[in-house]
């Protein structure tokens, strides 16, 4: 009983692989949905990630003169935007943070109208009408 090897187009295995990758979805269940074996999917992703191409066991061959490619400048371009938002946010987290910090100490020593009336202290005031 021999086992069939089944042949996939390139365009199947690239189309496979930016599933997996752009969804972020587990290798696993993208191969079930596909009627792939997770085996062979998971190794055209390490060979996507590796070279560049799910086809292909060669390495994509670099621009000449060490220069990116235009698929791999737009990638570093996205990604350098990505942190800078990223890292913009983190900033006003971190400051929305610290006002809150301060507020809180402020609000901890501030007495309290209801702390006044149990020790007897002056009354609590009153809104002018």
């Amino acid at each position: 009983m021999g086992s069939k090897q089944r042949t996939y187009t390139p365009e199947f295995r690239e189309g496979a692989v930016r599933i997996v990758i752009e969804t972020g979805r587990p290798i696993p269940e993208v191969a079930e949905e596909l009627g792939v074996h997770s085996g062979t999917l998971h190794s055209w992703v390490s060979r996507w990630r590796r070279n560049g191409s799910a086809s292909s066991d060669q390495p994509a061959e670099p621009a000449p003169g060490g220069r990116l490619r235009e698929a791999e400048r737009a990638e570093l371009e996205r990604l350098r935007r990505d942190a800078a938002e990223k890292n913009k946010r983190i900033r006003e987290l971190e400051m929305e943070r610290d006002v809150l910090k301060r507020c809180m100490v402020l609000w901890v020593k501030s007495p309290s109208p209801c702390r006044w009336r149990k020790s007897g202290g002056p009354e609590a005031p009153r809104l002018a009408r």
